[in-house]
């Protein structure tokens, strides 16, 4: 590792890009800081709603032009039929489809444009960006997919992803695993798949007839997963192109800006964080369960809204064992914590897991199932197996979990297989190596002039 130390990427430009949601931005922006102090030109193409955090980082904000701009603050503004949609998979589908494939070569219109100003060497993006294919095969510059979800290659060691299936084992497992392969590609995901591969055939692109997912991990020169195997299902064979990373530390706090504390903190033996992050709105779904099942108790709750609902619910529960605020920094109260209660934020249940804290998921959508179910396979925590859990379910689940030292155990085991990864060291190791390849090959229209400091 000791060969990237220093200001390995000086004169290297890299355009980071991600879809316009808090998981899929937050955990790039501490990377992107990172490969700027190795000598990286960063710039970032992104949603407006990021542009005062990438403003106060320095970091020169490409906006959408092209792309529509979907994100948690307008989702049901523009596409208000959204909410209408009952079931998983449909829901599933619809959101592969608005939300993603057919954003693809909106995002590539707008990158084509930005290359022409700014010839960046590599894109670095989530691993949920559509446009992956275009950069790569239309404009001949190299990706790496930071994997911000846990890893979607498909195998049929693992049930088709989305459907926030665990493996079994045996050979009636086998048979189901394969059926559902099937199905999945010919029934459940077959609108999302066909969207997708027509998008990419009408724009001189070869089809994959596979998922999503699927097709943007297997279309990456490179896919950094954030995780460890240890949280991971087991496949009989991995994508070359893909790297286990560890998690991705939180961004360091700017000049003197303390870390959040509570003199309560050191009141109370027993601390529950609870939050439904930033996309979902409705706080009766996860934050009022919990608040009504542990009001009044030894219990101290804390509860991070994500500005939803702060004020309303602090007058409300008006309890000296429960604190309320918008947003917290999680790495500054996990330690504290005897368990998380999450509806499934992969960021934050990696840096639950970071610290030892074990979880109480509930999560459905947006594909926290596929989460929640490797909370529950590993057994570092309860998954609740539903976005709408009762008090009496949080209260029984959230006891297990503090009573059941497995879960603990197993908390703390993942904690050390993550604590073996320096994420930002093996990801300025990949940019070096794909760019020094790129050097070697002809040259693209955008890429004629370099200035690189091998």
């Amino acid at each position: 590792m000791n060969e990237y130390s220093g200001r390995a990427l000086t004169g290297i430009k890299i355009l980071m890009a991600n879809v316009p949601a808090d998981g899929h931005f937050n955990p790039l922006l501490p990377l992107a800081k990172y490969l700027q102090n190795q000598g990286a030109e960063v710039q970032w193409y992104t949603s407006n709603i990021f542009a005062d955090k990438l403003k106060a980082l320095q970091i020169r904000h490409w906006p959408f032009v092209k792309a529509k701009d979907i994100n948690a603050q307008n989702v049901d503004e523009l596409i208000p039929e959204r909410k209408n949609i009952k079931g998983k998979i449909a829901r599933l589908n619809f959101d592969l489809i608005e939300g993603f494939a057919a954003r693809s070569v909106e995002y590539y219109h707008d990158i084509r444009a930005i290359a022409q100003d700014f010839p960046f060497h590599v894109m670095i993006c989530d691993s949920m960006f559509t446009a992956i294919p275009f950069v790569k095969e239309r404009l001949n510059i190299p990706v790496i997919a930071i994997g911000v979800i846990p890893l979607g290659e498909a195998s049929t060691d693992v049930y088709p992803y989305g459907l926030g299936i665990p493996p079994g084992s045996g050979i009636i497992d086998t048979v189901k695993r394969h059926f559902m392969h099937f199905v999945a590609r010919n029934i459940l995901l077959k609108k999302s798949i066909a969207a997708f591969d027509k998008i990419l055939i009408s724009n001189g692109l070869h089809g994959t007839k596979s998922d999503l997912v699927d097709t943007l991990i297997r279309r990456a020169d490179a896919v950094m997963q954030i995780g460890v195997k240890e949280f991971e299902y087991s496949r009989s064979r991995i994508g070359k192109n893909i790297t286990f990373i560890g998690a991705l530390r939180p961004l360091a706090k700017q000049g003197n800006q303390p870390a959040w504390t509570h003199p309560k903190l050191k009141v109370y033996r027993k601390i529950v964080l609870v939050t439904q992050g930033t996309v979902e709105k409705d706080v009766t779904k996860l934050l009022v369960p919990a608040l009504e099942a542990f009001k009044n108790t030894d219990i101290l709750l804390i509860v991070t809204t994500g500005s939803v609902q702060t004020q309303e619910l602090r007058r409300k529960y008006l309890y000296d064992n429960i604190i309320i605020e918008d947003y917290i920094p999680f790495k500054d109260v996990l330690p504290y914590c005897k368990v998380f209660i999450t509806n499934g934020g992969y960021g934050g249940v990696l840096q639950s897991l970071s610290v030892g804290v074990p979880l109480v998921v509930a999560g459905v959508h947006e594909g926290k199932s596929e989460i929640c179910a490797r909370v529950g396979y590993f057994k570092a925590g309860i998954n609740l197996k539903t976005e709408t859990p009762t008090a009496r379910q949080l209260d029984m689940a959230v006891e297990k979990v503090m009573n059941d030292m497995e879960y603990l155990t197993n908390a703390n085991q993942i904690a050390g297989a993550l604590s073996e990864y320096n994420a930002e060291i093996i990801i300025t190791g990949a940019v070096a190596k794909l760019v020094r390849a790129k050097l070697k090959a002809p040259a693209s229209p955008f890429h004629t002039q370099r200035n690189i400091v091998n």
